[in-house]
């Protein structure tokens, strides 16, 4: 794979994350990445943090790339309008390719920390650990 290492590093599957924001906190979302070579794509799925907002769960379309530990990728909302801008985020992915940290941004003006970790990989740490403590 170009630009990943190896196949163990491959980005594709579900991962939890969750992006700061000034005066909202901590948002909790969902997203199915897929990674082609060097190519990221994929979803999100998230709650409506907004009194107003036109449905509860929120869908966006993930387009970017992969260099390395290096991530990168635009956040579109779908349908886009709503006062709900594209986003871009900009991360580092771990040296185990379980965890990407980094920020992301709307423009110049808003701005955050934002971190997402693979749903499987961090089940089976917790699932080993119950194991290892029961016997």
């Amino acid at each position: 794979m170009t630009g990943s290492g190896n196949a163990a590093d491959d980005l594709t599957g579900v991962w939890n994350g969750v992006y700061k924001q000034v005066l909202v906190g901590s948002v909790p979302f969902t997203a199915t990445l897929i990674q082609s070579g060097d190519h990221i794509g994929g979803s999100t799925h998230e709650a409506c943090i907004r009194s107003d907002c036109p449905r509860k769960t929120h869908l966006a379309i993930l387009s970017g790339h992969r260099s390395g530990r290096s991530i990168a990728f635009v956040k579109t909302y779908d349908p886009p309008g709503f006062g709900f801008d594209t986003v871009r985020y900009v991360g580092e992915l771990n040296a185990d390719a379980t965890e990407i940290a980094g920020m992301w941004s709307i423009g110049s003006a808003f701005f955050g920390a934002f971190v997402m970790t693979r749903a499987g990989r961090h089940a089976q740490v917790a699932a080993d650990a119950q194991l290892t403590s029961a016997e």
